[in-house]
């Protein structure tokens, strides 16, 4: 079943094998994935002081809970 239509949603079961040189939208995907050489953005302080609280809330749950079963001296 070999179609000449290139739909850029297809698996590449249905495309094909491709090798490492085959990028681009010659093969059906772009190659938004590689990233050429873009900087990140910069770095989001508050969600990182956010996770950093949450992890310090779990282990601060978790400390509580052994000292109620006697486990922490």
């Amino acid at each position: 079943m070999t179609s000449t239509n290139m739909d850029p949603h297809e698996s590449d079961a249905m495309a094909g094998p491709h090798g490492a040189g085959d990028h681009g939208d010659d093969h059906g995907h772009d190659d938004h994935a590689h990233g050429d050489g873009d900087a990140l953005g910069p770095v989001d302080a508050m969600a990182w002081g956010a996770g950093g609280l949450g992890i310090l809330a779990g282990l601060i749950v978790a400390a509580v809970m052994l000292a109620s079963t006697g486990r922490l001296g």
